[in-house]
């Protein structure tokens, strides 16, 4: 699925995923819950990069993806939270929110997301599914309601 379909569905209210819609985009849950919690901001209207935006609209997504990671923390009880923005795979904005846990691999627990092994990340077990992750989306919700 393209970044524009995903956000097309979005934007349509079609897409399990969606956790809220913010003033800059999209909160949403990431494909892989292989960092339970794991969600992203999608940038909505479609902008390439922060930079392209206005200071006004840069500070809505900075602000934005700061309230999605407090909410994160509230509603996993997470250690803390890393955040990324890159957009070298999917060249639109999107911020990554990352809730890290104690009890995480040592092998892992200081290395940044993406390093995890890639068996890990990509395992069906691990998938976003509605029925196992729904109620960690709406205590998210909740939690960006508060």
């Amino acid at each position: 699925m393209t970044p524009s379909e995903r956000l097309q569905l979005l934007a349509n209210g079609n897409q399990p995923t969606l956790i809220a819609k913010m003033a800059s985009g999209f909160a949403v849950m990431g494909d892989s819950q292989f960092f339970l919690g794991y969600s992203l901001l999608l940038a909505y209207p479609v902008v390439e990069q922060l930079v392209a935006l206005p200071r006004s609209g840069q500070l809505q997504f900075l602000g934005d993806m700061a309230s999605l990671g407090e909410a994160v923390k509230r509603a996993t009880g997470c250690q803390r939270v890393n955040f990324s923005i890159y957009g070298n795979l999917d060249p639109f904005l999107h911020a990554h929110v990352w809730p890290r846990y104690e009890h995480e691999d040592p092998a892992i627990r200081t290395s940044p997301p993406f390093n995890a092994p890639e068996g890990l990340r990509h395992d069906p077990g691990v998938a976003f599914r509605l029925d196992r992750h729904r109620e960690l989306r709406d205590r998210i919700a909740a939690e960006l309601g508060r």
